[in-house]
């Protein structure tokens, strides 16, 4: 008997999930222009803070979909990293010997590296994965969190004015202890507005566990990896609502990583912009909710 259309999808994007689970990478042309795209960017989030919260069970609404796994920052500070990421350089295994072990998941039309499509990967053609994935039908949404993306300079305006729709207001920023809440009550909103047969590219910066964040460890007298470590989790509280609206629009690949981690004294190095590995290195991970 014929499975019929919507059994054989649901068979594919079964087999879509198992794999992300191994830690294989996802056949973008079972997602693009099948399912949402939502982009979740824990900004300055430590590899070793994320590993922390995850082995202590801390973390149960993000690390239901999958573990975090170890990989190079694109940049060493948001503004680089978000353009590597945005033209499709996603952070890649700490493990790779070189950037051709990466199997990307998005990959620029006529770019370099011998011009052959990885297997699996989303060919889009633009400046950037946002003007690909707009050409291509998806409505392309971005809620700004830390300073490069609240408008108020030509700087400030570079990455937000790659998408559609962006917003930003200081109840998003890094002052804000209550951020993440009213950035997801915000992507709710958002994604309830949409059509249902309308695809949408959500990116949303995360600027809660950026610098200053001691104010969500009780008794701190300043920012460290423990701070950090309960930042992310007033994060992770937060997300059930957005895989709600998530699944209600039937699912999504869903892409969650840091842009760069911050020393907090290691070897004597403070903040970021700068070479060191917990700058270096980043909490990744790549699954499909539904």
């Amino acid at each position: 008997m014929s499975k019929g259309p919507v059994g054989c999808q649901s068979e594919i994007l079964m087999k879509i999930r198992k794999s992300a689970h191994r830690g294989d990478k996802i056949d973008m042309s079972q997602v693009v222009g099948r399912k949402d795209i939502l982009f979740l960017c824990y900004d300055t989030l430590r590899y070793d803070a994320a590993m922390q919260e995850q082995q202590a069970g801390r973390t149960p609404n993000i690390n239901r979909y999958g573990q975090w796994r170890k990989c190079h920052a694109a940049g060493s500070f948001t503004y680089p990293s978000h353009h590597a990421m945005f033209a499709g350089f996603l952070p890649f295994p700490w493990e790779s010997e070189s950037v051709f072990d990466a199997r990307p998941l998005f990959f620029a039309k006529d770019i370099g590296m011998g011009r052959q499509v990885p297997p699996g990967a989303y060919l889009f053609d633009g400046a950037n994965i946002i003007e690909g994935l707009a050409k291509d039908g998806y409505e392309t949404i971005c809620i700004g969190g830390v300073s490069f993306f609240n408008k108020r300079t030509q700087v400030n305006r570079v990455l937000p004015n790659m998408f559609r729709h962006s917003y930003w207001n200081p109840g998003f920023g890094c002052d804000a202890k209550d951020s993440t809440q009213r950035q997801i009550d915000f992507a709710c909103q958002k994604l309830a507005e949409l059509p249902a047969d309308k695809h949408v590219f959500l990116y949303i910066n995360f600027s809660a566990i950026h610098y200053p964040n001691a104010h969500y460890l009780e008794g701190a007298t300043g920012d460290s990896v423990a701070s950090q470590g309960a930042a992310l989790r007033y994060v992770d509280s937060c997300l059930p609502p957005l895989w709600k609206s998530i699944l209600r629009r039937g699912g999504a690949l869903v892409i969650a990583t840091s842009d760069h981690g911050t020393c907090y004294g290691d070897d004597g190095k403070k903040y970021h912009g700068i070479n060191h590995e917990v700058v270096n290195a980043v909490p990744y991970m790549e699954f499909i909710i539904e």
